[in-house]
């Protein structure tokens, strides 16, 4: 990608590494921007980093609606530490175009705006190479984080797609980019993704219900 890339980081923790920003800031690549610059900027790619708060995740989806509103051709890219699934179908329907764990390194934060803004499916590192076995930089979408959830938990493709509302071809579509984001489809591998990406385990009264 030859032009730079907007980036307007939104809710920024007040815990989060110094380096993240600095990262962001001086990187040639990138462009911080303020929400006053959206109106007025001719860039051709942007994307918003939005840090949700596990206990204010409302904020968040308004902030990314309110976003989605201004700027249309914004893209979206939501860091988290723990979201259960309910959290992360909101984060879909608000439109969210896709997820990282918040405790990637700066250099992870930086690959996922760059591939989000390039359209890539699949992050890789700063020199291009994949990187399926960070969890970390893998660009899930808010949807497949939640298939994802199920499947770690062991729930098959129908159990998957009675509990989202979601036919069962949906289902092994999105097991199917799973598989080619992680290049694994084996239940230990999606559980330990599930954890890197700190995505709330399904409960067990959940589990109960399938029998």
């Amino acid at each position: 990608m030859s032009a730079a890339v907007g980036v307007l980081i939104v809710d920024e923790p007040q815990d989060l590494c110094p380096t993240v920003r600095a990262t962001l800031e001086h990187l040639p690549e990138l462009q911080t921007l303020h929400e006053a610059d959206l109106a007025e900027t001719e860039l051709d790619h942007l994307v918003a980093l939005v840090f949700i708060d596990a206990r204010r995740v409302g904020d968040g989806l308004a902030q990314i609606g309110a976003l989605k509103e201004r700027q249309p051709r914004l893209r979206v890219l939501a860091a988290f530490q723990a979201l259960g699934g309910a959290d992360l179908g909101a984060l879909l329907a608000a439109g969210t175009d896709a997820v990282i764990a918040r405790s990637g390194s700066p250099r992870d934060l930086s690959a996922a705006i760059l591939a989000l803004a390039a359209g890539q499916e699949r992050l890789s590192g700063p020199h291009g190479e994949p990187q399926p076995e960070s969890g970390e930089a893998l660009g899930l979408t808010p949807r497949e984080a939640e298939v994802l959830r199920f499947l770690s938990a062991g729930f098959s493709n129908k159990e998957v797609a009675r509990r989202l509302a979601l036919s069962v071809r949906t289902v092994e579509t999105h097991r199917l980019n799973l598989r080619r984001k992680t290049q694994t489809g084996r239940l230990k591998d999606l559980v330990s993704l599930a954890r890197q990406l700190g995505l709330a385990p399904v409960l067990e009264e959940s589990r109960a219900a399938r029998h």
